[in-house]
């Protein structure tokens, strides 16, 4: 890591940028790529597009051509080890004559890992660990995949202040307002799965998909995942062709989350109820919440969360939160559990 500078720097932050070009809810890692020649110009760059599409090496290779050779290549992850739809990324790289990979995570994909010890067996010269922290925070769920076996989770609740997911007599909508609904949606589209219980299912009908402010959906939409035993109508609007849906007569999260992991889907949005969401939490398989507070009182109704067995402050979950904004007239606070840290 000694030749490190401000310029490899600058380079990499050019490489995350150009990877948050891919989409996030892929099966794959977003991925950047940028090759720089000796006298520190910009001779290509690409990053993954999605599964099926070349990795960013690859595309990047691609439009450097001969130029590559002597170039500096700064990638988001650890370059490929693995032979699937292409040659390994660290073999192109080595071929093409880049003299000098600069990589930011190494790659935790038993299947793929291994591309810095390949790249420096054929005499590239090989340093990781640049700006780390910011290239985990980009594939933050795809990597907790990787190393849990198990999707990132994150549970949406809208609540009033007083901490109210429904009224009385069951009605919940809308607690929030068109700017935090449309904020949710965009949430959604970021997003492998969403998984809500019967109980929603049922009395909500809800369609579960992506939508932007104008109605239409988002061109890639969340697999929809209903859990629980009881049948659901088959003219249910989560049947619809919109999205692929999946009942899972299950109510184990567990269950839930091993299926999702075998799809190869790593980030999760809940939006069950109460009981769906107490039972992520009491198997400790909640690793974010994102809630969205409104300015209502109710007084009485259904609460944001079912029983969690807790009876004494000592005992409670405590959340660290990292960010607050206000969307409309709501206020969403994001957090992420303590033991997810």
């Amino acid at each position: 890591m000694t030749r490190q500078s401000r310029s490899d720097e600058q380079w990499m932050l050019r490489a995350l940028a150009v990877a948050a070009n891919g989409p996030e809810a892929d099966a794959n890692p977003r991925v950047g790529c940028v090759l720089v020649d000796p006298d520190g110009v910009l001779v290509a760059e690409g990053w993954h597009e999605g599964a099926g599409t070349p990795h960013a090496e690859a595309a990047a290779l691609s439009t450097a051509g001969e130029r590559a050779a002597g170039c500096t290549a700064y990638v988001t992850l650890e370059p490929c080890n693995h032979t699937g739809r292409t040659e390994p990324c660290s073999s192109a790289l080595a071929a093409a004559g880049v003299a000098r990979v600069v990589y930011a995570v190494s790659d935790p994909n038993a299947a793929a890992a291994g591309g810095a010890a390949r790249l420096t067996e054929q005499g590239v010269t090989t340093e990781g660990g640049l700006l780390e922290v910011e290239a985990e925070a980009l594939n933050r769920s795809w990597l907790h995949l990787m190393r849990t076996g198990r999707p990132w989770v994150t549970w949406k609740v809208a609540t009033t202040l007083d901490g109210r997911s429904a009224a009385a007599d069951g009605t919940s909508q809308w607690i929030t307002g068109l700017e935090a609904r449309a904020d949710v949606h965009e949430q959604r589209a970021g997003s492998g799965a969403i998984i809500v219980g019967t109980g929603t299912a049922l009395t909500d009908d809800p369609h579960l998909t992506a939508r932007r402010p104008d109605g239409t959906l988002h061109d890639r939409q969340p697999l929809r995942v209903v859990m629980g035993q009881r049948d659901l109508p088959p003219d249910a609007h989560l049947f619809d062709d919109a999205a692929e849906t999946v009942h899972l007569r299950t109510r184990s999260p567990r269950d839930v989350l091993a299926f999702l992991a075998g799809r190869e889907v790593h980030r999760v949005w809940l939006e069950g109820g109460p009981t769906v969401a107490a039972a992520f939490m009491a198997d400790h398989l909640v690793d974010e919440i994102v809630a969205y507070v409104a300015p209502v009182l109710l007084g009485r109704g259904r609460p944001s969360v079912s029983d969690l067995g807790i009876t004494t402050i000592a005992d409670a979950l405590r959340l660290e939160p990292t960010d607050t904004r206000i969307v409309g007239r709501d206020v969403r606070i994001t957090a992420i559990l303590e033991e997810s840290r």
